[in-house]
């Protein structure tokens, strides 16, 4: 995300699901054999007192993510964006949000994080965990929807798809 203003970390994440929602719907919006459609884009990044946590480089960066992770409160956000694809002349973006949830990490060992970075799965995950897997172990508490700690906000999402799809078909 490219802007000459500083950004909250909602902001952030709701310009990267945009932006990834824009990009399939223009791709799509260039096939004259795509028909009306929905493209919905997600993103998520841990903010750890208004420091945007994204996916780590290399183990280093995992081992420095979880170790300030370690013990603390930190906030998830994972931003949706829905566009609607008309034709080749017509892409519209119907609805963006972001849903935020509150994590409270566990405090953790030097080894509990190496072990932890060893698996590889941090490697891939915003904040350099997944709770949805082994890094759920070190969540002690947490505030907020589940899934979009995961990735994507199932009860947000499929209330605004209905909405759209309602305000399409009259």
């Amino acid at each position: 995300v490219n802007t000459d203003e500083p950004i909250s970390p909602i902001e952030y994440t709701q310009i990267l699901a945009e932006k990834k929602a824009e990009a399939l719907a223009h791709s799509l919006s260039q096939d004259v054999n795509t028909k009306s459609t929905l493209v919905l884009g997600s993103d998520t990044i841990v903010d750890l007192d208004g420091v945007i946590l994204e996916k780590p480089t290399d183990s280093q960066a995992a081992m420095s993510m979880l170790s300030r992770l370690s013990g603390n409160w930190h906030k998830v956000h994972t931003g949706v964006a829905i566009y609607h694809v008309e034709s080749t002349t017509k892409m519209k973006l119907v609805t963006s949000f972001t849903e935020t949830a509150a994590v409270k990490f566990a405090p953790l060992s030097e080894q509990d994080i190496i072990s932890y970075v060893a698996t590889g799965e941090p490697m891939d995950k915003a904040g350099s965990y997944g709770i949805q897997g082994v890094g759920g172990q070190f969540v002690e508490r947490m505030e907020g929807d589940y899934y979009c700690v995961m990735g994507l906000p199932m009860h947000r999402t499929s209330r605004e798809l209905s909405r759209v799809i309602s305000e399409l078909v009259k």
